[in-house]
């Protein structure tokens, strides 16, 4: 039974008896944060390539390669630098619900270009697809790369794939988040983040059915060793607000460079690994050295493209369900540990998707990052419109 079908019936028993999980002695009244006031922060800049629907390879390795040179005119990047490619392999299925393999293969060509000299790409998988303990390991990132089409794109680019799962319960190394965040405990990052110096993050524009949407911040879940990523959704109270202070680690702070997205495909329902694909008549690539900036500009789109979707993929119960959420969070805590810690676990509040400024990865980031970016939007062709543009931007201001 895939995780859609469970929820879907599971959902239905936890509506009957009035969803009484996320009661135990974890739980927390409402799991809604009151918001800080937010204050603006420096200037960021992200770019946008447009790409007319149904665009081929050479397409999009223009506008992936467009959009960074305009982001960063990598002067981080001496030759012979190790550089990691963060892409987002949730599950083996295509792009959107994974990062586009043709995007990935076009920045590692870029960065040879520039001088690099080991470019690693490389993730571990959702907890649906890859159990992850001391002792053991049921599944593999690897395989789902090779699903996905990911793998092949790699390789074809002459880069190296790497699965943090198959390095070991032992290959992972701690680092502490910001002071005073939402984490009990170090998280536990891979080692192999150790032996680059640079971080590329591309991950994807979609729904998710806990988080809400899966952009660059939530990426980071990914790096994460399963211990902990069991108290990322054990204590769900503050799981959007641990999502941005995940991203406060010094590895990221110090390494991460530039985000890039491949977004002329959209998940804009359901999510992360299922959903309605939508496919705007102008897709864009979106570029930024920040990010926040980033995922600003890519939830704006998201939204976007949810208002623009056929009015048959709206209003999917599975979608905009406020219990599906809690129960899919307990689930994965059993995945995690089991049904003792899934049913005393807190309960999860899904982001609301209407603006924005609903969700709180992006608010706490901004209280986290020195306060809301100056997002300056810039287009690099006339596909992308300066009428499209201007929506985008009208999203952007805090409500």
């Amino acid at each position: 039974m895939d995780r859609r079908t469970f929820l879907k019936l599971a959902a239905g028993a936890a509506a009957m008896a009035a969803c009484p999980m996320g009661g135990g002695a974890h739980a927390s009244p409402g799991g809604q944060r009151a918001r800080t006031p937010l204050v603006p922060g420096p200037g960021a800049k992200v770019f946008l390539a447009g790409l007319k629907k149904g665009a081929g390879g050479e397409d999009i390795r223009r506008a992936v390669r467009s959009c960074a040179e305009a982001a960063t005119d990598f002067s981080w990047l001496c030759r012979g630098d190790a550089v990691f490619i963060k892409p987002v392999i949730n599950s083996g299925n295509p792009y959107p619900a994974t990062t586009s393999p043709a995007a990935v293969a076009a920045m590692v060509g870029l960065l040879r270009e520039r001088g690099a000299g080991r470019i690693i790409v490389g993730d571990m998988s959702g907890v649906e697809h890859v159990r992850f303990s001391a002792d053991a390991c049921r599944g593999s990132t690897r395989s789902l790369m090779e699903s996905s089409g990911l793998a092949q794109a790699v390789k074809a680019s002459g880069a190296e794939l790497h699965c943090f799962e198959e390095a070991g319960w032992d290959a992972f190394h701690e680092e502490a988040p910001m002071a005073g965040s939402h984490w009990k405990k170090p998280l536990m990052m891979p080692a192999i983040l150790k032996q680059v110096q640079h971080i590329v993050l591309m991950p994807r524009c979609g729904r998710h059915v806990l988080a809400g949407s899966t952009l660059g911040l939530k990426a980071a879940v990914g790096y994460w060793r399963h211990d902990t990523r069991l108290e990322y959704h054990r204590d769900a109270s503050s799981f959007h607000e641990k999502t941005a202070e995940g991203n406060t680690v010094e590895t990221l702070r110090l390494k991460q460079r530039l985000v890039v997205t491949a977004a002329h495909k959209v998940l804009t329902t359901f999510g992360p690994d299922r959903g309605h694909v939508y496919e705007p008549e102008t897709g864009l690539i979106i570029a930024s050295d920040s990010v926040l900036a980033h995922d600003m500009v890519s939830l704006a789109w998201l939204l976007e493209n949810r208002r623009a979707m056929p009015d048959g993929a709206k209003g999917d119960y599975m979608d905009t369900s406020t219990i599906v959420p809690r129960v899919g969070n307990h689930l994965v805590v059993s995945w995690l540990s089991g049904w003792g810690q899934a049913l005393a676990s807190e309960g999860l509040a899904k982001n609301p998707l209407n603006a924005v400024w609903d969700d709180r990865v992006i608010t706490r980031a901004c209280e986290v990052m020195g306060g809301v970016p100056g997002v300056v939007l810039e287009a690099l062709d006339k596909t992308v419109g300066e009428t499209l543009k201007a929506r985008l931007e009208g999203m952007l201001v805090p409500a």
